[in-house]
């Protein structure tokens, strides 16, 4: 049987790629794929019409640091949630992230081959998954979730490939190791715990995590695998030491000065700020019960935030969009569009959460603009995205229509 298709006509198409808007352009659809993007008038037969009339359609966009696991907030009582629970409130999370038009993510850990699977043959409605599997923590690091009362290694069991907590590796043996382990379990990266961390109990945010052997040996573990390794990093020593060790890119990179910028430019590497989890925190961390030292390490990160946008702007660092949301917080992802705006034009958010955040995942022939033979992915949105972006901010009443592969996700009537 012969591909459905469909042409979307009278679109005021977003070019990810050059950050302009491309009008009266028209899109054909075949089954899951763009099959032809023109600005001239088209004839298809046997075609569904979609008529954007004369809105902006850009291409599905893409948040490059979220956690669909993490349905709470608090990290240890989820790891020893059932992994049943946690795969069904995590179908909760992925639905609501596809509605607000996000088509694509990537899991910056937690989430496994199964949800993705799960996804993939339509069990779950979510956006198409890139996976991590469990980050890389050294004793005492960032994903080491085990209070500081408690000195068993054995307190919480991985054994079903889901959660936040941390393959523990001490030496590069057990990093290549562990590193080798999430590769053979079907990850598209591998995320590494280079630096202290808000959320975790007992390491320093300004400090380092890993020597640099074991860095070394993580990337090059990614790498002889065709993936690559992105760094949980605040600090100028932490995030200048994974990218020395040659990490894609650095997750958070709150503390960053202008030093540590130009070695990210020198090397190519990627920043991925996360500014809404901040936000969400400094409004909730007191209500969550935070202890006095997880709550200064969340002002300090939060004051910091914005300025690092800035510093890696300047230096024209490719700047890519997330959130790093958890538990109740997820539905603020959207907010992060406006966070943004103190730093960034609207087209520098616009193409972080679209074409870099496609190349950053080395996936821009298939997601990230709307081009032929990448996904049918796209928006129609109310409004001028080359002015603002309060229609992604609040999605529910600026996004018109939601295709993900060609299937619509979401649709008014009016479209």
């Amino acid at each position: 049987m012969a591909a459905q298709r469909t042409v979307v006509r009278n679109a005021r198409l977003f070019d990810a790629a050059a950050g302009e808007m491309r009008p009266g352009s028209t899109l054909v659809i075949e089954g899951e794929r763009f099959v032809e993007v023109t600005q001239q008038a088209l004839d298809v037969d046997d075609a569904v019409i979609i008529d954007a009339a004369g809105r902006a359609v850009l291409p599905g966009l893409i948040d490059a640091h979220v956690h669909v696991v993490a349905a709470s907030h608090d990290l240890v009582g989820l790891a020893l949630q059932p992994p049943s629970l946690v795969s069904a409130q995590s179908s909760q999370i992925m639905r609501d992230m596809l509605r607000r038009g996000f088509t694509s993510v990537r899991d910056a850990a937690g989430a496994d081959h199964g949800l993705q699977e799960a996804v993939q043959r339509g069990l779950f409605e979510g956006p198409r998954l890139f996976i991590a599997g469990f980050p890389i923590s050294q004793t005492g690091g960032h994903a080491d979730m085990r209070p500081r009362g408690v000195r068993s290694s054995g307190m919480f069991c991985s054994c079903a490939g889901l959660g936040l907590v941390g393959a523990i590796a001490d030496g590069v043996g057990e990093v290549r190791r562990a590193v080798r382990e999430q590769v053979r379990t079907g990850a598209n990266h591998v995320k590494i715990m280079a630096g202290g961390g808000v959320s975790s109990p007992s390491d320093p945010i300004d400090g380092t995590q890993f020597s640099m052997d074991e860095l070394r040996a993580a990337v090059e573990e990614a790498e002889a695998a065709n993936l690559y390794a992105l760094a949980h990093a605040y600090s100028p020593r932490a995030v200048s030491r994974a990218v020395q060790a040659g990490v894609r890119s650095i997750e958070h990179g709150n503390l960053i000065d202008e030093a540590t910028v130009r070695l990210m430019k020198s090397h190519g590497t990627y920043l991925v700020p996360t500014l809404a989890t901040y936000a969400a925190l400094a409004d909730e961390g007191v209500r969550l019960g935070w202890s006095p030292a997880m709550l200064d390490k969340l002002k300090g990160v939060h004051d910091k935030g914005l300025e690092a946008v800035r510093l890696a702007k300047a230096e024209g660092v490719p700047i890519v969009f997330g959130t790093d949301l958890l538990g109740h917080m997820h539905p603020r992802q959207s907010e992060e569009f406006l966070l943004r705006s103190g730093a960034q034009s609207p087209v520098e958010i616009l193409q972080g959460a679209t074409i870099l955040a496609a190349r950053l995942m080395r996936q821009e022939a298939h997601i990230g603009q709307i081009v032929a033979g990448a996904f049918a992915d796209l928006l129609v949105v109310e409004g001028d995205p080359l002015q603002s972006l309060a229609m992604l901010a609040a999605p529910s009443d600026g996004i018109r229509l939601i295709l993900q592969g060609g299937r619509v996700v979401k649709s008014d009537a009016q479209c």
